[in-house]
């Protein structure tokens, strides 16, 4: 008898670099990053800062247990034309 596992011997390079790029896609780490899930939910598409231009000053309301209207805008980015709300810290309106 015989075990089943891995392939082991001077010849079993290739078998292992076909068996580890193979199962590389049961990572869920690896796969979001290959079919870059999070630039095409991202609406700053990866980028830390973008330019846009302010539709609308827009006052949120925060969760329980506090209570303040939290200063907001509507922007929309240039680089791709989405429209999002931006809090704005530190603003009094």
């Amino acid at each position: 008898m015989f075990k089943i596992g891995k392939p082991k011997g001077l010849y079993a390079a290739r078998q292992l670099r076909k068996n580890r790029r193979r199962f590389r896609w049961s990572k869920s780490k690896y796969k979001r990053k290959k079919l870059k899930l999070k630039q095409k939910v991202d609406p700053l598409e990866g980028a830390p800062q973008a330019l846009g231009i302010v539709l609308q000053k827009v006052g949120r309301e925060s969760k329980q247990p506090n209570s303040a209207i939290r200063k907001c805008v509507r922007v929309q980015l240039k680089k791709n034309g989405k429209t999002i709300t931006a809090f704005l810290p530190g603003v009094h309106y």
